[in-house]
């Protein structure tokens, strides 16, 4: 393959390559643009003084109170809309027909409209390339108990397209004071009354409880909230945990041949989220500050230090089919292969099951009889 460390950009979403002007794509697992009909690689220089810039937290409360937003430059791009399951996903200037990555209906282009967002400060560039994410959809499928049995002739994942997710991350210095009570467990011996008449004695754990008060600090680094909703959030999270520490400057170049979403949740929709996945950390350390064999608490107050944000794209292999009029969607986390989504049950096959148990059960019974 011949090596061009200069490709032409055609405007700022789109790279040609020199040699046949064809449009170059990223390649997964790599730092380079390669032409898909000369073969031509094109290196994307990473600038790394600009790594830490690019990891550089916004301060949230500045941020909603400053209307200018100096701190988070906004850029401009085309999105379409499905009319069928509401995503909304970037397209190309050029493009003149396309499939929506989340449900495979076709999108209506002429409804396609500007919009101009918050730019990512950082991207993850795909790691697993699409034949990887397929087999990785494969195995996951073949692990499925009560799959019907013809599921796999509509399940075909050729169609699967890579798409960048907004997320938002947030740290926090929290400090929390709170009410509650401390249990401490003590046994005692109590006599009782067998179902013969005979007293009995018997060993009872009874709770001791002690008010208590306190203040706990918890730090918080990097919380993630999907700016999406256009996939079920227990799938999207399930895919954790993400190699933030791979995070590299945004670049468009990283973009092409791949979708993009726009972000439906804003940054202080995002940072309640963020707030409620933060509290559970805090009651486990309430807990912890508590001690004793069990805790209460009555009343507790969070103040939130510090908060800072920023935005990111991650990696997404995402496709889905039908399977008796419904739509099946499942989703591949594009730096790991960690697969999962939605699938159908049979019916046909629980009960078999279940009647397969209980004629066991039932032989056994005889047997023993």
């Amino acid at each position: 393959m011949e090596e061009d460390q200069n490709p032409e950009i055609a405007d700022k979403s789109e790279i040609t390559c020199k040699n046949c002007a064809a449009k170059l794509e990223f390649k997964p697992g790599t730092t380079s643009l390669v032409c898909q009909y000369c073969g031509t690689v094109n290196e994307i220089k990473i600038d790394k003084e600009k790594i830490r810039e690019a990891l550089r937290e916004i301060d949230y409360f500045k941020f909603i109170s400053d209307s200018s937003n100096v701190e988070a430059p906004k850029e401009e791009n085309k999105y379409v809309k499905c009319q069928a399951c509401g995503a909304e996903t970037s397209v190309d200037a050029k493009m003149i027909s396309a499939e929506c990555p989340f449900c495979g209906t076709p999108l209506i282009m002429e409804k396609s409209q500007i919009k101009s967002l918050i730019t990512p400060s950082a991207v993850a560039p795909f790691k697993i390339e699409k034949k990887k994410a397929i087999e990785s959809f494969h195995i996951w499928m073949k692990k499925l108990w009560w799959l019907p049995s013809k599921t796999k002739e509509y399940a075909k994942p050729d169609k699967m397209q890579g798409l960048y997710v907004p997320y938002w991350t947030y740290d926090s210095r929290t400090v929390t004071s709170y009410n509650g009570q401390r249990g401490d467990n003590y046994q005692v011996t109590e006599t009782y009354t067998d179902s013969s008449g005979q007293t009995q004695t018997r060993s009872v754990t009874k709770t001791r409880w002690t008010n208590v008060s306190g203040t706990v600090y918890v730090n918080f680094d990097d919380i993630l909230v999907v700016g999406s909703k256009s996939l079920p959030e227990k799938h999207v999270y399930a895919l954790e945990p993400w190699h933030l520490n791979e995070l590299i400057p945004y670049d468009k170049k990283f973009l092409s041949g791949f979708k993009s979403e726009s972000y439906e949740v804003d940054v202080k929709n995002g940072f309640e989220t963020a707030k409620s996945i933060m509290d559970k950390q805090i009651v486990t350390a309430i807990h912890r500050d508590i001690g004793g064999d069990q805790q209460r608490i009555t009343f507790k107050n969070t103040s939130h230090n510090n908060v800072t944000f920023k935005h990111v794209l991650l990696p997404l292999w995402l496709s889905s089919y039908r399977f008796k009029e419904k739509v099946y969607r499942f989703v591949v986390n594009g730096q790991t292969g960690k697969v999962k989504g939605e699938r159908p049950v049979s019916v046909i096959k629980i009960i078999l099951a279940i009647l397969l148990v209980a004629a066991i059960i039932t032989a056994i019974v005889l047997l023993t009889q």
